[in-house]
């Protein structure tokens, strides 16, 4: 009996790819027809119409489960999933509850959580939306035979969608397989799995009568079952008739396309988001009740360090996070947009900037995705012009499609003519047992010529000759072991090889056939190859200066992928193919992918494991891919990459999709995103270190001055400045060093920032306290105003300034100069903050004009600040070797 996997249920879920194959279509490949029919209740003359309501009512519309993308209110409510959005909502509630007379403080909340969650819907929604254009909206049909009320059977186009178990299906040349069917009849049969396999070559596929000769062969892929059609592949050429035996989600497509519904996993994005924005409330959830406490039992007004407690929870809570990050990642995608390129979800654009290995399919990603005739060879190896004429004479007058070889032939043109002078007589077609076919032709000399080309060991088989020059000589078993030493060589170098041969005898009126394929002549042979693209080996150069690791993994033979992957420029010291994984647990499958590069043969679900590993290891992980086999690596890589011409579940399983297959855009979106990347950490680290010192010079103030540092609706004010400073920093560019290498995500070095730089803005926000106590007076409860005035612009425009010293490593101003927006709108908020205190708006929020000695302090106050951060910015990179 032919070996075939069976569904195991002891084996773990997505190991495999039999598990996902629907085990009546395992158990029932090699059954006889009558005994299939009867299985499934069915007959050639097809189901009738009340057969056919019960098997939809039990087995659900032949369709697969697809993503939708939710209502646009779902889509505007999950833009407040924020844990700092949620904060500031409830802290605008409480300062409306305590005091609703006041609504300053909650209409500044209101515009900063309005703004960012206007822009986070919109990008979302256009993107969903943009993703929805490019899925193609085509109703397919299928030719069934079905019996009428009447009783008599007919063939009619029904939507695939109701199809069912037990359907008499008919194929024929460019259909799509309309469900997982078994074969009842086939004549010249070929199908294309490239989108389940990654096989470039199409594939025979015939009834078990026809492979009765397979008993005893290895069917351990059921893929590989030559009696089985699956739902997704299309006809190459030749008809057929077939009985369903799984639609819908029963399918082999439709179990992949279930696998991947619902909730994605979290990518590396996710993960950091959460790990800094937890980061930051912990550290609210204990200053604010300490600063509450100390103001409280200090000033004895315990409703007014209450609402000073609200103020400092306001300023601390970096509430334009939500926005900066989306604006970065709106920012990122409509660079990519112009770049043809259409990001699905907006933080696929960061962690393409963190993305240290990327995992790609061979075809049409590496390679042109064509066939072409690589070598003509004579049967020493050796080029041979005489191999390349009787193989494009046989291309050429064959009748039956032509398949991708015989069209890499028919490229040379030039032998167009020297054809011209031959007629057709007869062909024997090219049939799964002989793996070859003939023509024969005449050009009028009496004589006919018997022209066959097909696999290497069926060739071989009937040639008694072999001809090397203008020698002819007997074929022995010494050198058939030559030739196919010669063709092996070959296919270790990733060729496919044909042998041609060829037969003159004198001109007769009989047809020919099979047994006519004797006692022929080998003159050479002919060497396929799927050429790697020009671009392919320069981009994955750039890719490795970049710091991205690039991974092959194909369901293609691993000859082939290992040539290509050579002559592109990857290691291929070692490779593995999907058997070699298929039982490994996942401790040695992570030690397995640590150290290989390439991944042959592997099966949709091992593509899948072979991501989960990677990212076990700390790697954030990319794929590259456009078939149904890509589709669950796809979902669960950090970044999924597709193609507009893609299956529409391997679109739907993207983040990002590529309106060309061109591997330069994805080291331009690497780029792209680690600028994102580098302008979100700004804001980030400015903000938290900031925030830092801040509270760190509010407790101070609070446990000394007899009166608040600042008024709460000061500090509203002073922090939705210092919020409209940061909207440019989208905008930025970042230095060439920090572009070098991946950027991840790193709560830890976060906090250690905040320790190192905030308490150097608190030193000096001191030194001013000190200034405005002792040397312009400002120290008793009548004299607050004049306090409150000076740290407000002291500590305003060292907030801003910090934007400069940490947005880059080098020395700013001089070494590197931020982007005109950032320098504009940081000077223009600096200025408006030096003025507040001498207009009305700031004499209506307790502020009185400064003299004009404090501008001079003020002056040198905040070119020490400079200085001071910029020596600890060196020995903080000295000490951890990062800045950003």
């Amino acid at each position: 009996m032919s070996k075939i996997s069976q569904p195991s249920a002891g084996r773990t879920a997505g190991t495999g790819t039999s598990k996902a194959v629907s085990a009546t279509v395992v158990q029932r490949a090699f059954d006889d027809a009558a005994s299939l029919l009867a299985a499934l209740d069915t007959m050639t003359g097809g189901l009738d119409e009340q057969q056919i309501g019960m098997r939809l009512h039990r087995d659900g519309a032949n369709e697969v489960s697809h993503e939708k993308p939710p209502h646009w209110s779902l889509q505007l409510l999950h833009a407040f999933k924020n844990p700092f959005i949620v904060v500031l909502l409830v802290l605008a509630g409480v300062q409306l509850f305590t005091d609703g007379n006041d609504l300053t403080g909650p209409v500044i909340i209101a515009v900063m959580v309005g703004i960012s969650v206007v822009l986070s819907f919109t990008q979302e929604y256009r993107s969903s939306r943009a993703a929805e254009k490019l899925k193609a909206m085509v109703r397919n049909t299928a030719t069934v035979t079905r019996r009428a009320s009447d009783g008599h059977s007919e063939q009619i186009e029904v939507p695939v969608a109701e199809l069912v178990v037990g359907d008499i299906v008919h194929l024929g040349a460019g259909d799509m397989v309309p469900a997982d069917l078994r074969l009842l009849g086939a004549k010249d049969l070929f199908i294309s799995q490239a989108i389940l396999t990654g096989e470039s070559l199409p594939v025979e596929k015939s009834a078990p009568a026809r492979v009765g000769h397979a008993d005893g062969a290895d069917y351990s892929n059921p893929l590989d079952l030559p009696t089985v059609c699956y739902m997704g592949t299309n006809v190459v050429s030749g008809t057929a008739a077939a009985v369903v035996l799984a639609t819908g989600a029963h399918s082999y497509l439709g179990s992949l396309a279930h696998s991947l519904s619902g909730q994605r996993v979290q990518t590396s994005f996710d993960r950091g988001v959460n790990s800094v924005s937890w980061l930051l409330l912990r550290f609210m959830a204990v200053m604010v009740p300490v600063v509450f406490l100390i103001n409280g039992l200090d000033k004895h007004n315990w409703t007014e360090a209450f609402l000073f407690a609200l103020s400092v929870a306001v300023g601390l809570t970096p509430e334009m996070l939500p926005l900066i990050v989306t604006a970065n990642l709106a920012k990122g995608a409509l660079a990519m947009s112009r770049r043809k390129v259409v990001v699905k979800r907006l933080n696929a654009i960061q962690n393409f900037g963190a993305m240290d290995v990327l995992c790609t399919d061979k075809t049409g990603t590496l390679t042109l995705d064509r066939i072409v005739l690589e070598r003509h060879l004579d049967l020493d190896g050796e080029e041979s012009d005489e191999a390349l004429e009787y193989g494009y004479l046989n291309s050429r007058f064959q009748t039956g499609l032509k398949n991708l070889m015989d069209k890499a032939v028919l490229e040379h043109r030039d032998l167009e003519a020297a054809a011209t002078r031959y007629r057709v007589v007869d062909e024997i077609p090219f049939d799964f047992q002989r793996r070859r076919m003939s023509v024969v032709v005449t050009n009028g000399d009496g004589e006919h010529l018997l022209i066959c080309k097909g696999a290497v060991e069926e060739m071989l088989s009937i040639c008694a000759f072999a001809r090397t020059g203008d020698v002819v000589e007997p074929m022995t078993d010494e050198r058939r072991g030559e030739i196919k030493a010669m063709t092996h060589k070959l296919n270790e170098d990733g060729l496919r090889v044909l042998v041609v041969a060829v037969l003159r005898q004198p001109s007769r009126e009989l047809a020919y056939g099979v047994g006519d394929e004797g006692g022929l002549t080998a003159v050479g042979c002919l060497a396929f190859l799927d050429p790697p693209k020009d671009s392919a080996a320069t981009a994955i150069r750039a890719l490795h200066q970049h710091g991205v690791e690039v991974k092959v993994i194909t369901g293609d033979n691993e000859a082939v992928t290992r040539k290509i992957c050579r002559e592109v420029g990857l290691d291929v010291t070692h490779s593995v193919q999907g058997r070699d994984i298929e039982e490994l647990d996942d401790v040695a499958l992570d030690a397995l992918v640590a150290r290989v590069t390439v991944f042959a043969k592997m099966s949709p679900l091992q593509k899948a494991r072979v991501v989960r590993a990677l990212q076990r290891l700390g790697h954030t992980v990319g794929f590259l891919g456009d078939g149904i086999n890509d589709a669950p690596a796809l979902h669960d890589a950090d970044v999924g990459i597709s193609v507009d011409t893609a299956t529409d579940i391997a679109k739907e399983s993207a983040d990002i999709i590529l309106l060309e297959k061109n591997l330069m855009v994805l080291e331009e979106g690497v780029l792209e995103g680690r600028v994102t990347f580098g302008n979100i950490m700004k804001y980030i680290k400015m903000t938290a270190s900031s925030n830092f010192g801040n509270v760190f010079s509010v407790l101070v103030a609070s446990a000394f001055l007899p009166f608040l540092p600042m008024l709460p609706l000061q500090i509203l004010v002073q922090n939705l400045l210092y919020d409209i400073s940061q909207l440019s920093i989208p905008f930025d560019r970042m230095d060439e060093e920090y572009l070098s290498k991946p950027r991840k995500w790193d709560a830890g070095d976060i906090g250690r920032f905040m320790a190192w730089i905030g308490p150097v803005s608190s030193i000096f926000d001191i030194t001013t306290f000190w200034l405005m106590w002792h040397y312009f007076g400002a120290n008793s409860p009548a004299h607050q105003s004049l306090f409150q005035s000076g740290w407000f612009i002291e500590g305003l425009l060292s907030q801003t300034l910090i934007v400069h010293m940490i947005r880059t490593r080098r020395i700013p101003f001089v070494q590197s100069i931020a982007a005109a927006p950032v320098l504009g709108l940081t000077l223009a908020i600096m200025v408006v903050g030096m003025l507040i205190p001498f207009s009305a708006l700031g004499a209506k929020i307790g502020m009185v004009p400064l003299p004009p000695m404090y501008f001079a302090w003020l002056a040198l106050t905040l070119v020490s600040y400079c200085v001071l951060t910029q020596l600890m910015k060196v020995i903080y990179i000295r000490r951890y070797g990062r800045w950003l």
